[in-house]
């Protein structure tokens, strides 16, 4: 990594009936980015690990940026603690500032809000969109299955076993934080190969 200071997007969730390693980890890593000179970039929220891991890099000395769709804000769950904050139209748009905000991504355990956003950035990134570092925090084994799935969309041959080098599991914020620091940034070349399969 560079010296410029990187801004890292988590997805998470925003329930506040978790198990209690959820909360611990998000406390963890928020506390891992920090020291580890990274931003947050999350969705603004002041409950569940949302708010867990946004506390605590705060508390550690990293920026905060917030962003949450109108909707969602009108619900009175929006974090006061962010150093910016971006309200959005919809959550389509909300994920477009999450990525235009970000340098990287680590997927946290969520429900389907956090599906549906780190699924965007993997195929943005599988297509050349981006190339941000990927990482599924793997707290209680929550993704297992999810990467089971995985393996079967190349098994079928719906995607590359390149595919998966697209992202990294972690079972630790530890090692999170050390795959986002040691991470190669930079432009990478897609070709149609990469992505399609052609009959002979």
């Amino acid at each position: 990594m560079n010296n410029s200071k990187k801004n890292i997007c988590v997805f998470c969730s925003s329930s506040n009936t978790l198990a209690k390693e959820y909360y611990t980890d998000a406390e963890k890593l928020g506390e891992l980015l920090a020291r580890s000179n990274f931003n947050l970039v999350y969705g603004g929220s002041s409950v569940g690990t949302m708010y867990s891991i946004a506390k605590s890099a705060k508390e550690n000395g990293a920026k905060i940026y917030g962003v949450m769709p109108k909707k969602l804000y009108s619900f009175g769950v929006h974090s006061e603690e962010c150093d910016e904050f971006f309200l959005t139209d919809d959550m389509r748009s909300r994920k477009a500032k999450l990525d235009e905000l970000s340098d990287g991504v680590v997927a946290m355990a969520g429900g389907f809000g956090t599906l549906e956003e780190f699924s965007e950035i993997l195929c943005h990134k599988q297509l050349g969109y981006n190339n941000k570092p990927i990482v599924f925090l793997n707290t209680n084994g929550f993704y297992n299955d999810l990467l089971k799935f995985f393996d079967n969309i190349v098994f079928e041959s719906f995607a590359k076993s390149t595919a998966k080098e697209l992202y990294y599991v972690a079972n630790t914020p530890k090692d999170a934080v050390d795959y986002l620091v040691n991470y190669q940034y930079g432009e990478k070349e897609i070709k149609p190969e990469d992505i399609y399969t052609y009959k002979v």
